[in-house]
């Protein structure tokens, strides 16, 4: 079971843009799920679960940057070491992620 934590300021924040996020990803997965049924060539089946599992890794990559932004490096702006820490590993994690 998932327990959510009511303080999340940069998921709610954000929360029509990631809502979008779902909604795409939904109809991809629906799409998969049509497909399977429809018994679609092997092609057309990775595809859809590329498509989507793109999908999921730019939500993540966009909730894991606002993590590091307001919960793990909170106040670096000031020191412009950890800012550009931070900055690094958003960086990283979207590269990694793509």
């Amino acid at each position: 079971m998932v327990t959510l934590n009511p303080v999340m300021s940069h998921t709610i924040g954000k929360k029509k843009k990631l809502a979008h996020r779902v909604a795409r990803i939904r109809g991809q997965v629906d799409a998969l799920a049509r497909a399977l049924d429809g018994e679609a060539e092997c092609g057309d089946v990775m595809r859809l679960i590329a498509s989507a599992r793109g999908a999921m890794d730019s939500l993540m990559a966009e909730v894991i940057e606002g993590h590091i932004r307001n919960h793990a490096f909170r106040g670096a702006r000031a020191r412009s070491e950890e800012s550009q820490a931070a900055e690094d590993l958003v960086d990283i994690i979207r590269s990694y992620l793509k």
